[in-house]
């Protein structure tokens, strides 16, 4: 079965669906899953410790599937450089890397001629237009549902989408509330040729590096239980509600600034909570779609069921099926 749409065509896949960059978690096991189950499944680049770790990773989900898989490069956050990494990921001849955070056009400098696919996530209209300019090859465009890192308009999915694939010519994928099939049609339906789920893909068989505590608090919340943080400092992100968030935003409320937040913020905290389910002692990325999750089944398995329950909804407006 696929469904073909210019993002598939793109990257090589057979379902428009792609695993968000999840920084700690991203890593061969999950992206060859995801790949393997025909998706587009990424590694977390700057996560790893060095750039020869991040050679290994690439190299073993290369034994793992022979499908196309993307590398994530989130810049501007950590504060490290990345070059040597994105000079590995060339080197390896990965298929796709997709990009966040930060000014990505030193990127683009040294990815011109390369054939590697480019992908940048956005939050504004003025964002995916500069990626354009820049010679993305696609814009994901997250609404302020999602989980992580996002835009600092509060702009949800429904509107953002549209209002980016009225402005640039090339493919949008949707991001941010989706997690199942329902969530790819209405993407599609925006005008969007694909999706991308970071929260979904926590809960999965093959995120094997998040804790027990992380996948059974996405099964039990709700849409209600996730937070923003990090406003204060001009990076909004999105968080599960736990009292380690609250400490955060009442530093945020008494104007702790960035010195006041880095140890709350820190990736050691959010590791001791995704890694070690240390729940008071941490914090966990999540979107608002957390709410949609009921089951942590393997990455095939949900990406199935999603094009069943996607072409149930087109079946259901008298429309051929969309699955080929």
């Amino acid at each position: 079965m696929n469904l073909e749409t210019k993002v598939t065509k793109l990257l090589g896949i057979q379902y428009p669906i792609i695993q968000g960059g999840l920084a700690h978690l991203a890593y061969s096991d999950l992206a060859a899953a995801v790949s393997n189950a025909g998706g587009l499944g990424q590694i977390t680049a700057m996560s790893l410790p060095s750039p020869d770790e991040l050679r290994t990773e690439i190299q073993k989900v290369r034994t793992l599937t022979d499908k196309p898989f993307g590398v994530n490069f989130s810049i501007g956050q950590q504060g490290r450089p990345y070059e040597h990494y994105l000079d590995v990921a060339i080197e390896e001849e990965v298929p796709v890397i997709s990009m966040t955070g930060g000014n990505p056009a030193p990127l683009f400098e040294k990815l011109k001629g390369t054939g590697i696919k480019t992908l940048v996530l956005v939050a504004a209209v003025r964002q995916a237009q500069k990626a354009e300019e820049l010679g993305a090859d696609a814009v994901m465009v997250v609404g302020q549902e999602g989980g992580g890192h996002l835009g600092r308009n509060d702009l949800g999915t429904f509107v953002l989408v549209p209002r980016v694939v009225d402005s640039v010519s090339i493919p949008v994928i949707a991001s941010g509330g989706i997690a199942d099939g329902r969530g790819l049609m209405a993407a599609l339906a925006l005008g969007a040729e694909g999706i991308e789920m970071g929260t979904r893909f926590i809960a999965v068989k093959e995120c094997v590096h998040a804790s027990e505590l992380y996948k059974r608090t996405l099964i039990e919340g709700t849409e209600n239980d996730t937070v923003v943080i990090k406003r204060s400092i001009g990076a909004p992100a999105r968080a599960i509600a736990n009292s380690w968030t609250d400490k955060i935003l009442e530093v945020e409320q008494n104007s702790g600034g960035y010195e006041g937040l880095k140890d709350y913020i820190s990736g050691t905290a959010n590791k001791r909570y995704i890694y070690e389910g240390k729940e008071d002692e941490g914090f966990a990325w999540a979107g608002q779609s957390m709410g949609l999750i009921r089951d942590i089944p393997s990455a095939n398995d949900l990406i199935q069921s999603m094009m069943k329950e996607a072409d149930a909804i087109a079946s259901r407006f008298g429309c051929v099926s969309i699955v080929k």
